[in-house]
């Protein structure tokens, strides 16, 4: 595969990933990341707020219903093409969340992963590969609750 044909891989999909949202779950990702909001962790305060229920915090959707790796294929295929080009070094260039509407604990999210966008630019150290990848987290109603995009530089 030449460098041009990198692109070819935009819109290559991930099989979907059921995920539950646990009150538990909210609480020790809450916890875990030193955000106090009683929203996420006081069930009665929570209940009495404008969202009903505990929500979660930004960025958690949950854990996996079934055993087996959250993501990796798509990424695993991703980073294998770009690696035959010789684009062997990595680095994260961070993800960006649109979120729409709250996760709340007793959700059941879906998962949808593809590849976006690649781009091929020359820098100073020479060619580099710009991955995105985007994910689109749907609640059980079938409504879009957010979405994220990661970019991964290859050189």
């Amino acid at each position: 595969m030449a460098v041009e044909d990198l692109a070819k891989l935009v819109g290559m999909t991930e099989e979907p990933v059921v995920m539950e949202v646990e009150k538990g779950a909210i609480k020790r990702f809450a916890s875990a990341v030193d955000d106090p909001n009683p929203l996420y962790v006081d069930e009665e305060y929570a209940r009495n707020s404008r969202f009903g229920a505990v929500i979660a915090p930004p960025g958690f959707f949950g854990w996996p219903a079934k055993p087996g790796p959250m993501f990796g294929k798509l990424q695993e295929e991703l980073l294998g093409a770009m690696a035959k080009e010789g684009f062997t070094r990595l680095l994260d260039g961070g993800i960006d969340y649109e979120f729409f509407l709250p996760v709340r604990a007793g959700d059941t999210l879906v998962s949808y992963r593809k590849v976006a966008n690649i781009t091929v630019r020359e820098g100073k150290a020479g060619k580099m590969v710009l991955g995105i990848t985007e994910t689109s987290y749907l609640n059980q109603h079938g409504d879009l609750v957010a979405r994220a995009r990661q970019t991964l530089i290859c050189r």
